[in-house]
């Protein structure tokens, strides 16, 4: 049970990572920023260590324990990713087990019922839209999709 439930809720981790590494796509009027996401469990941290960054991954305790159980993510979820600036050593590599720099910004996404239908299946991923926002929690630039078929 403890190997499933740690791959579960790595999974979440995996989703949101993978997901919220590429360009965010979304027409940034859905998704807000989540001001209660610290109220949340901090299910997660990553290293990136290519980017030179440290990032913590929120969502709520309902959310954690659908993963437990296996089950879809309910609507409503909200995944929040803060990225950190990671400290350097004297190299410029990322210390490591080291106290985070300075908040770059925020990525969230979030997932409800018919979100995600005006993209085009190729680029479509659920019901999930996802927006940036800075440091300051104002919206950062927004990525869509275009095409020029349909």
């Amino acid at each position: 049970m403890t190997t499933h439930t740690h791959a579960t809720i790595a999974s979440i981790a995996t989703l949101a990572a993978f997901t919220i590494i590429g360009p965010v796509c979304a027409g940034g009027d859905k998704v807000a920023f989540p001001e209660n996401y610290e109220a949340g469990v901090l299910f997660t941290t990553v290293d990136r260590p290519d980017n030179k960054q440290f990032r913590e991954f929120y969502t709520s305790a309902a959310v954690l324990e659908a993963a437990k159980k296996g089950e879809p993510l309910p609507h409503g979820t909200v995944i929040t990713m803060l990225q950190y600036a990671a400290k350097l050593d004297a190299q410029g590599n990322p210390e490591k087990d080291a106290n985070v720099g300075n908040l770059m910004g925020y990525a969230v996404m979030e997932k409800h019922t018919g979100w995600g239908t005006e993209y085009l299946d190729n680029v479509r991923n659920g019901e999930w839209e996802y927006q940036s926002f800075k440091a300051d929690k104002t919206v950062a630039s927004r990525i869509t999709f275009t095409s020029t078929t349909r």
